[in-house]
């Protein structure tokens, strides 16, 4: 009797997490908020980081609204994405909702994206410029941009060009430089090992989705994210690396002790 009970109990858990995975944690919105850099009394340009939103069927633009609401609320300086906004545009790609939507999104030192391996697949390739460009983002491929901040000072946001589909080049992406402080931009977050001589404070990524689904026992790891996986790594040469979870799914539409992530950086520049 007390096994069937606890057959019964371990049946409904696993129907419950299922639920879960697939119908509540892919809705959820976490913001996480860390600070970088020496808090000398001045005062931080606040960056918020986007990453895979991966948006189809089962992930409408219409779920862009709740993601634009929380990030306006941060107040941001700077918005950056880190690539993958359709997971297959040939399939489900309303360019127009998706260009309205963010185009609400505010940052009054501007908003940065660069390519995933993603923005290349179904098509997207032929739109992913233009529907950025129509929501006033700024397209780094193997570019970047010096960015004045209130105080005087400025940073440097460079963007590579995606490691996996696209010619991504530092040296190219670092030309433009004028800044003692450099966040760069690089989809796949393995690739930061080949920058670490670059004098780069930051580098955000996404790709990984922190695995997506973690179950006991079983990471699932992608391609130039496996060994870098999830949040802060600290690299050589007082290199940064964050690695976001992002917000979307790919494969499957579900989640599992990663939900869906908006990351808010207070940087002390």
């Amino acid at each position: 009797m007390k096994k069937r009970y606890f057959i019964y109990l371990l049946f409904l858990a696993i129907i419950g997490m299922v639920l879960y995975a697939f119908f509540i944690e892919p809705k959820r919105i976490v913001t996480h908020n860390y600070s970088i850099g020496n808090n000398d009394g001045q005062k931080p340009v606040k960056v918020v980081q986007l990453s895979d939103i991966h948006i189809q069927e089962k992930y409408p633009a219409a779920q862009l609204e709740k993601i634009v609401t929380k990030v306006n609320n941060e107040k941001p300086d700077i918005i950056l994405f880190t690539g993958d906004l359709f997971d297959n545009y040939a399939n489900y790609g309303p360019a127009d909702e998706v260009i309205a939507a963010l185009s609400r999104l505010t940052a009054p030192l501007g908003k940065y994206a660069v390519w995933g391996n993603h923005d290349y697949g179904g098509g997207a390739a032929r739109v992913y410029p233009e529907i950025l460009a129509a929501a006033d983002f700024q397209l780094l491929e193997n570019s970047g941009t010096n960015v004045s901040l209130p105080s005087g000072k400025s940073i440097y946001i460079a963007g590579l060009d995606d490691s996996l589909l696209g010619n991504s080049s530092i040296t190219d992406a670092l030309a433009d430089r004028q800044s003692d402080y450099t966040i760069l931009l690089s989809h796949e977050p393995d690739s930061a090992d080949a920058v670490l001589d670059q004098n780069i404070q930051l580098v955000l990524s996404g790709h990984s989705h922190g695995g997506q689904v973690k179950i006991p026992f079983l990471t699932i790891k992608n391609v130039m994210a496996e060994k870098y996986f999830e949040g802060f790594y600290n690299l050589a040469n007082d290199t940064t690396l964050y690695v976001n979870t992002g917000l979307g799914t790919t494969k499957i539409p579900a989640r599992f002790r990663v939900p869906p992530e908006i990351a808010v950086f207070d940087i002390y520049v």
